[in-house]
């Protein structure tokens, strides 16, 4: 007796010690597995070549903005899986924007989007973001007759059919590219008996009930659209195991568990857990009386979203599992929309102003399009963040089941939550506190100028000093900037932001001993992902007088923008005085007190002989009054003044730098050089030993750099965000 009460206390320590397991897992993963979500919001639902895709990002994590991931990636896929290109955007307070252009020559009837996170990629890819834009083209006669394959799936209310209970089936007819359907039929027993009939109610979507016999089978008889019949067993009846069935009431969620004859002795209790966005809303332990549990879920302070019910046994193995969706539409707001001034003629303004109400903190973005071209609203942001997004599966025309939340729209919402299963829980793994792999770490802060040398030891990099990186972008001065080397070999500055792609030269400060060094730029920058393509829309690019329309006005905007970008200002007369070729150069390349003209000017791009010499050390030499360089110091320096020896500061592109830097750097990509005597005003010191002023070619006057320049690298950043091309319209004239 008393090894019965020992055991008996032993097994219950174990199951509450997994109850308490279970609650801080569950913990767990809300705290350090939360799963972003994002929605693009597009200005148009359709497209031509060559017209540029806008689009806006808003990031999620469950029912906030994610202000943690910094960077979002965005890869434009053509319809055979290639990637045309590979957006990289900042993320600053959830959200981010940029855009995509579209091939001149694209004959493609859609492009693909996959946009995610790093976060993202260390879940389950079904969930990551995906959409296809529909790309109108002036083809002819180029429908193609694709065959339809339709097909019907059944899915019992909670996961299994339970013989002896009573069952709910869900049925979904679709064909191969998930549009829904219409059918008829009847469900047929083993023995013959017509046990109900296939009543489509949305969408493809109906439902009907099953009291199975011990070994009792069903199968579905039915017609498509087209007349075929069609036979599909319905999955096999479980002799054990409970039935779950949950009803929608109100603010309420009434729901049932019923054991199999079978199972009422093995299961006499269970638990049941309630989540929402990977946390716990809430948690039963509740007796079976005769085999059956009952209960209410008041659900009037919960967010809108897809709440899940999973039943356990007293072991803690779950059993059934069912999601229904709670709309308490505590998501609208009703912004104040004012058409300030209205104009209906060509070329005239309007003007309209959007106020929201004073307590909600609010990121919008407004696309407004032709109504006569074609206008996809299925889905919408709303639609997308509580519904498409948290679920695997095709949806068609989500934004339907936010139209407003009547009985009947909830009951079509019912039937998708039916049809789809909810697999962010691993529930066996959740119980055993298996976590997921994180092979991606969140990128909590914004690619910055990072990168890793290779090719040096560890003990060489700690004498190396820092790296000196030459950076050109766009035609834009070079700049030059000294950054700290780890000794893991790795180098960052989070303040270099980096965006679009850059030229950069590098040298270590301190070089000695150290020869053949690469540096690998960006290391945190992720790649485009391959994934496979599955396109989730059927596309018929016919022609359409909505598509004709649509690529008169695509013409006509590109003609626009082509005008207004080449159009040539009136003949004006100026009368000015000529610059010299070394003036050009100062006004081009100088700035600041880097423009005082009292200096010694050298024009390496005009001199002939410039290339004759090896280094910038060599060139200088004998070439200003009173300058030398002493090869023992390695420095420069003036001729004795005052008694004393006076050091001028040496500048590269205006940025302070040293001898090592400027030796390795070839005449060649050189283009100017200033010198300035003691008592130049800024240089360091207080200008006592003047300055040498270094710059190096950029824009027109670069040329690639010779065998013996300095290591370099382009390097791509951020995508660099192109400003929305928008005509003045205060103007009436064409």
């Amino acid at each position: 007796m008393r090894r019965l009460i020992f055991g008996t206390a032993f097994l219950f320590s174990i199951l509450n010690a997994t109850a308490q397991n279970i609650e801080t897992n569950l913990a767990k993963y809300a705290k350090d597995y939360g799963q972003e979500k994002m929605y693009l919001h597009y200005d148009k639902s359709s497209y031509a070549a060559g017209e540029t895709i806008w689009f806006k990002a808003y990031l999620m994590k469950t029912i906030l903005p994610d202000d943690e991931s910094k960077t979002l990636y965005v890869d434009w896929i053509n319809e055979n899986g290639e990637i045309l290109s590979h957006s990289v955007c900042a993320v600053e307070n959830a959200t981010t924007f940029g855009q995509f252009e579209i091939p001149k020559n694209y004959s493609g009837d859609f492009i693909h989007i996959k946009a995610y996170t790093k976060w993202m990629l260390n879940f389950d890819s079904s969930f990551l973001y995906n959409k296809d834009l529909k790309i109108i083209s002036d083809k002819k006669n180029n429908t193609v007759s694709k065959t339809i394959i339709p097909g019907l799936n059944f899915f019992p209310e909670g996961g299994d059919a339970i013989f002896g209970a009573t069952n709910k089936i869900v049925f979904k007819a679709n064909d191969q590219y998930g549009r829904p359907l219409q059918i008829k039929g009847v469900i047929k027993s083993s023995n013959g008996h017509v046990v109900d009939s296939l009543n489509v109610i949305h969408d493809g979507m109906g439902f009907f009930f099953i009291r199975p016999q011990e070994g009792e089978t069903f199968s579905a008889l039915w017609q498509d659209a087209a007349g075929t019949s069609h036979t599909t067993l319905l999955p096999p009846v479980q002799n054990t195991g409970v039935a779950l069935h949950v009803t929608i009431s109100q603010n309420r969620r009434n729901f049932s568990v019923t054991a199999a004859p079978q199972s009422m002795s093995s299961i006499q209790a269970v638990h049941v857990i309630g989540t929402m966005y990977q946390q716990k809303i809430f948690n039963l332990d509740e007796q079976l009386k005769g085999g059956t549990l009952e209960a209410t879920i008041p659900t009037q302070s919960l967010p809108s979203g897809i709440l899940t019910i999973t039943v356990f046994d007293e072991q803690w193995n779950p059993l059934a599992e069912r999601i229904t969706f709670i709309n308490n539409e505590e998501y609208l707001f009703q912004p104040d929309i004012t058409v300030q001034k209205l104009g209906i003629n060509k070329r005239e303004k309007n003007e309209i102003s959007i106020l929201v109400p004073g307590d909600i903190e609010s990121d919008l973005s407004v696309s407004i399009t032709d109504a006569k071209i074609d206008d996809n609203q299925s889905d919408h942001i709303i639609s997308h963040l509580l519904l498409t997004g948290e679920l695997k599966g095709k949806i068609n025309n989500p934004q339907h089941y936010f139209l407003n939340n009547c009985d009947s729209i909830s009951r079509h919402l019912d039937l998708v939550m039916l049809t789809h299963g909810w697999r962010r829980f691993d529930w066996q793994k959740v119980v055993k506190g298996e976590f997921p792999q994180i092979k991606f770490p969140k990128d909590t802060s914004y690619l910055s100028l990072s990168g890793k040398i290779f090719g040096a030891t560890p003990a060489q990099l700690q004498k190396a000093g820092d790296i000196i990186l030459m950076m050109t972008q766009n035609n834009s001065l070079t700049q030059t900037f000294t950054v700290p080397i780890n000794p893991n070999g790795y180098f960052n500055d989070p303040s270099l932001i980096l965006f679009d792609t850059a030229h950069i030269f590098y040298s270590l400060s301190n070089s000695k001993g150290i020869k053949n060094i690469s540096v690998k730029f960006m290391p945190d920058l992720l790649p485009a992902v391959p994934f496979y393509l599955k396109p989730d829309h059927f596309f018929n690019s016919m022609d359409t007088s909505g598509n004709h329309y649509h690529l008169v006005l695509n013409d006509e905007a590109e003609k626009q923008i082509q005008y207004f970008r080449g159009k040539v200002l009136a003949t004006v007369k100026i009368k000015s005085q000529i610059k010299s070729k070394v003036e050009l150069l100062n006004d081009k390349y100088t700035s600041g007190l880097f423009k005082n003209e009292n200096a010694n000017k050298f024009d390496l791009l005009n001199d002939p002989l410039a290339s004759s010499y090896t280094d910038i050390v060599s060139y200088l030499e004998g070439k200003v009054g009173g300058l030398s360089f002493d090869h023992s110091t390695g420095k420069f320096m003036w001729m004795r003044n005052r008694g004393g020896e006076n050091v001028p500061t040496l500048y590269l592109d205006e940025m302070a730098t040293t001898y090592d830097m400027i030796s390795s750097l070839p005449v060649a990509n050189v283009a100017y050089i200033k010198v300035f005597r003691p008592g130049f005003v800024g240089g360091a010191g207080s200008g006592t030993g003047g300055a040498i002023v270094i710059y190096t070619r950029m824009g027109a006057d670069d040329q690639p750099i010779g065998a013996k320049g300095l290591d370099n690298s382009v390097v791509t950043g951020y995508t660099a965000i192109r400003e929305f091309y928008s005509p003045d319209y205060d103007s009436t004239s064409d």
